[in-house]
């Protein structure tokens, strides 16, 4: 979707929000994003319809030839965009299992299939049609890549903890998910942006349970109960503002945000500041443990030129 230019001297100038994660010394969190390569999935749907519309006049052996053609472009196509919104989501995660089915690799071998049988309906000899399938199977996995082959993050992780937080994370994003669909029948691009703000400040807190599994049980209620709330929340808010453009509801429905916000960003530094707390007690532990036996640690210093 194109995004409306905000800045100083835009419609909305002067009321620029620091974005979450803006924190005091708090940098935001990278989003990684779908690559623009993206974009070419449509035209394997083009090909595909193309494709089926020039197989109508030549007799139905050619018409049955060329809608399996045509299928299998547009299953390649869809493959090929699930297959980038999950390689998005493990480059966006610390912590991340690798997809569970390469859905790039399946759509390259579907789309060669495809040029092959419509090399085949076009004429071509079965050698010809197979090389021609060969080809396009290489070309799509240049230009889109492979799905990622390996786990990121998983050494030293308790599966089964690592499974817990998958689970509470996929859910929590579906959650997220909702709010962004409600939001849009509002038809308002400030509120649009405005939940994109506390979806990233959500997602921060995500990536902190991630990264240490022990903090799910101290955030499972934002990760369930309160997003639950909110999304509830945003669907009824959609559905009045977008009837009666009601002013308090909207100013309501902002407040709401700030606080979840807050809240959220709350609860993220509250972990954090956690987790620091366990380090300093393990570096004192092993501070002690080395005393005990005897090794002292004589401070770095570097020689005089």
């Amino acid at each position: 979707m194109a995004q409306r230019y905000g800045g100083k001297y835009s419609p909305t100038g002067g009321t620029d929000v620091p974005k979450a994660g803006h924190r005091q010394g708090h940098p935001a969190p990278r989003r990684f994003r779908i690559a623009p390569s993206g974009a070419r999935v449509n035209l394997l749907f083009v090909a595909a319809a193309g494709l089926a519309f020039l197989s109508l006049g030549g007799g139905p052996e050619r018409l049955a030839l060329g809608l399996v053609g045509a299928a299998l472009w547009a299953l390649s196509g869809w493959l090929a965009r699930e297959g980038l919104r999950a390689e998005a989501a493990w480059h966006d995660r610390k912590v991340a299992r690798r997809p569970a089915v390469p859905r790039k690799l399946l759509a390259g071998l579907a789309a060669g299939l495809g040029t092959a049988i419509a090399a085949a309906n076009a004429g071509t000899d079965l050698l010809g049609a197979a090389l021609y399938g060969v080809i396009a199977s290489g070309l799509f996995v240049t230009a889109f890549g492979l799905d990622p082959m390996r786990d990121k993050g998983m050494e030293g992780v308790d599966s089964f903890q690592q499974d817990r937080v998958a689970r509470a994370v996929d859910e929590a994003e579906a959650h997220l998910k909702a709010m962004a669909d409600a939001i849009h029948l509002a038809r308002d691009r400030q509120l649009e942006q405005r939940v994109e703000r506390f979806q990233n400040t959500a997602r921060e807190l995500f990536r902190t349970v991630e990264n240490d599994p022990r903090d799910l049980t101290a955030a499972r209620k934002y990760l369930s109960v309160y997003l639950l709330g909110a999304r509830d929340a945003t669907a009824k808010f959609s559905d009045v503002y977008a009837r009666t453009g009601d002013p308090q509801a909207r100013a309501d429905y902002t407040a709401l945000l700030d606080d979840l916000e807050q809240n959220f960003a709350a609860r993220t530094e509250k972990l954090l500041l956690n987790e620091h707390s366990d380090l300093t007690v393990e570096i004192e532990v092993l501070r002690d443990r080395l005393k005990r036996e005897g090794v002292r640690m004589e401070p770095s210093t570097s020689p005089q030129e």
